[in-house]
């Protein structure tokens, strides 16, 4: 890559090799910096090679389970006789050797692809040394690399209860849970927010007996209450057991498996234990207290608008920096702070138009304004909700649960939030984020044709519904 010659090429050292890291790599490459990227565990970082690329590779697998035992619903059959559930089975083995095949192809694509970028990329742990150096190694073997910016991308790890010491064996973290080769005969998922949801359902599918422990009073606390009870019933019609305002004090091993405690003094004993309690950012002994980064409380890298951290020559991006827990916005997170690093047009990161998709069965996607907080006062909004049972070809597929819910602003009439609950909501929340992301009234989507039938078209139809007729 060439670089003219009045413009002096800027340095930039990255550490982590991430959504956010490699992201900011491809952006610095593209307006002529020199970049050097630091990655102790593999191109892709957590994301790639023990969260997003295994776990959602997991839930292909149960969803198509899911998928073939339904079918005798439309008529479907195999031989002489219907599908049942007990003709079809999994083979963890081998569901989890491709997930973890499919995690290290991508992470060699994204080498190969930095490589031919032209990044230097360094195998190692790096941490600061002052605010515009990073070291690799120790003693003899230690490499320094100066920089005109840094960007600090190092993601996060499970956190783990004093009580309850994950083994890899019978009591797992979500990093750890691929080393399984059997179904579990009973599987007890301790935690109910995105990731207990997700695994939960996906080993349910895939015809685990399951039982999820949730301190709260219901699944995803955090999210849509009317998607949140879509999927709560969904979960026991699937069968699965949900223990909610029970707290798990304790989880031990058992000569024939584990046994949780609950805070309610109660028992729960089960083949295997999944911890989902949370993760802790990767920011402890990587020098931010010498090279003056402030953290906050919960240990996260305080980020400015544009990524910047309390030092001007270092930057942060990812779960490190507590912002949203999501690929899509470490990867913005990086892009932006290249953008500003390097005198590029900068739009900074509005997380009222991040688009998020929980990968349960059914899937839960949303973006922008929440009913809650229309409920609260904070917005003043129309609510429509449509259910998809009402939906043609949701009743061509025999799908039951799920419903599309748009927010539009009363004044404006502009859409400023969505969720949808059903099959493949993470594609279909795209049309409304465009509309928050645009600002978009809502006759807009109304009077935007859709394909008839299609599942897209109960969006169209919630929209025709907040129509108002101008006085």
């Amino acid at each position: 890559m060439s670089t003219p010659q009045h413009q002096t090429v800027r340095s930039l050292v990255i550490v982590g090799g991430g959504p956010g890291g490699y992201e900011a790599a491809h952006v610095a490459r593209s307006l002529g910096a020199d970049v050097t990227l630091i990655e102790r565990q593999g191109l892709g970082g957590s994301a790639v090679l023990t969260d997003v690329v295994p776990s959602k590779t997991l839930i292909a697998s149960a969803d198509v389970m899911t998928r073939i035992n339904a079918a005798r619903e439309l008529g479907v059959r195999v031989g002489h006789s219907a599908i049942r559930a007990n003709h079809v089975s999994a083979d963890l083995g081998m569901v989890h050797e491709r997930l973890l095949g499919l995690a290290r192809q991508q992470s060699e694509d994204i080498r190969a692809g930095l490589e031919a970028a032209g990044v230097r990329i360094v195998d190692g742990e790096g941490r600061l040394d002052g605010p515009q150096a990073v070291v690799v190694g120790e003693g003899e073997e230690q490499e320094r690399f100066e920089a005109d910016a840094i960007l600090l991308a190092v993601g996060a790890h499970p956190r783990e209860l004093e009580s309850a010491k994950p083994d890899g064996e019978r009591i797992f973290t979500w990093t750890q849970v691929y080393n399984l080769k059997e179904i579990p005969e009973h599987l007890i998922v301790i935690g109910s927010g995105v990731t207990g949801a997700e695994f939960a359902s996906a080993y349910n599918g895939l015809g685990a007996k399951v039982t999820l422990v949730s301190s709260r009073e219901r699944v995803l606390p955090g999210e849509d209450q009317d998607a949140a009870e879509v999927l709560e019933q969904a979960f026991a019609d699937a069968g699965m057991n949900v223990v909610s305002k029970s707290r798990a004090n304790a989880v031990e091993r058992t000569e024939e498996g584990v046994r949780v405690t609950l805070s309610t003094g109660e028992t729960i004993d089960g083949s295997h234990c999944l911890l989902a309690v949370g993760s802790i950012p990767n920011t402890e002994n990587l020098g931010l207290e010498e090279a003056g980064v402030r953290r906050s409380e919960s240990g996260h890298i305080e980020v400015d608008a544009v990524s910047r951290t309390s030092v001007p020559s270092i930057y942060a991006a990812g779960d490190c920096t507590g912002v949203f827990p999501l690929a899509s916005v470490a990867a913005m997170q990086g892009r932006i702070a290249m953008a500003h690093f390097l005198g590029d047009s900068v739009q900074t990161l509005k997380l009222k138009r991040v688009a998020s998709n929980i990968f349960t069965a059914p899937e839960i996607a949303s973006v922008g304004v929440s009913e809650a907080e229309v409920r609260d006062g904070r917005d003043d909004a129309d609510i429509q909700i449509l259910p998809l049972k009402t939906n043609p070809r949701a009743k061509m597929m025999d799908v039951k649960a799920g419903f599309v819910k748009i927010i539009a602003r009363k004044d404006s009439g502009s859409v400023i939030g969505g969720v949808v609950v059903g099959p493949r909501a993470s594609e279909l929340i795209y049309s409304l984020a465009l509309a928050v992301n645009l600002k978009l009234h809502v006759d807009d989507v109304a009077n935007t044709l859709t394909v008839y039938p299609s599942l897209s078209g109960s969006i169209g139809e919630a929209a025709r519904r907040l129509h108002h007729r101008e006085s």
